[in-house]
């Protein structure tokens, strides 16, 4: 499936769930970027990315609902 199909489909799984399915598609896009920085040449201490998982997802849903 293209990018782009699959970030509209989880733009309308997002937009048409309740709180706790929002909550999970925002931790699992939190830990796609988590995932993305382990994988890069950067240094990542991976206990501290863990730890920042809840803020990162706050992050994401407070930016989601800016639009």
């Amino acid at each position: 499936m293209s990018d782009v199909k699959l970030n509209a489909l989880s733009a309308t799984h997002y937009y048409n769930g309740d709180d706790r399915a929002k909550r999970i598609i925002a931790v699992s896009a939190a830990l796609e970027l988590i995932a993305s920085r382990a994988s890069s040449a950067a240094s990542v201490h991976l206990e501290q990315e863990f730890d920042n998982l809840n803020k990162y997802a706050d992050q994401i849903q407070a930016a989601i609902q800016q639009r």
